[in-house]
């Protein structure tokens, strides 16, 4: 559920999206806290009923780096403690993501937001999933400061990180596969 909050501001979603998470997790915690279990096998666990629940509506948001930073260090408890680790044990992220097989959920965030906007341009100009180009876009005088991270802004600078032109969405096996975040 996408509520955001009064200054637009999405920590509300953030921080529901994570307890949701770790609501599932916590369901099946039995499973996968057992150590007899093979570590792969948790993995697609995680993959299939746990990470749905964690970015489920991250393809509406106009996320900050606070935003990921979270989502990434709920990620990471979660996965070290599958595996039986804590940060004392001073294991690096990348080998219990490469021993659970995940890619890290910054990385799937982003293949969320941009398989959203692949269908965006395909749709008739009148269509109301078309709005969501002008959201964030105000006229008037803009206050002081950093400028208000938009949707639209994040999705071009997620393109750009990945070499991704809009005209590539009318292609779709391209776009498919230049979004696609191997696990």
């Amino acid at each position: 559920m996408l509520s955001k909050e009064k200054d637009g501001e999405l920590d509300g979603d953030v921080s529901h999206r994570i307890r949701t998470g770790w609501m599932k997790w916590k369901s099946a915690s039995g499973f996968l806290c057992d150590r007899g279990m093979p570590t792969r096998l948790k993995g697609k666990f995680y993959r299939i009923a746990i990470r749905p629940a964690l970015l489920y509506g991250v393809e509406c948001w106009a996320v900050k780096q606070c935003h990921i930073q979270k989502m990434s260090v709920a990620e990471m408890r979660m996965l070290r403690w599958m595996c039986g680790h804590t940060r004392k044990d001073r294991v690096r992220n990348e080998t219990i993501r490469q021993r659970v097989g995940v890619a890290p959920i910054e990385d799937k965030m982003r293949e969320s937001r941009l398989r959203w906007f692949g269908h965006v341009p395909n749709r008739p100009s009148d269509a109301p999933v078309r709005r969501v180009e002008m959201c964030g876009e105000e006229a008037g005088k803009r206050g002081r400061g950093r400028p208000k991270q938009t949707w639209v802004r994040g999705v071009r600078s997620d393109m750009l990180l990945l070499g991704l032109d809009e005209g590539m969405t009318l292609e779709r096996t391209k776009w498919r596969a230049g979004i696609h975040v191997k696990e």
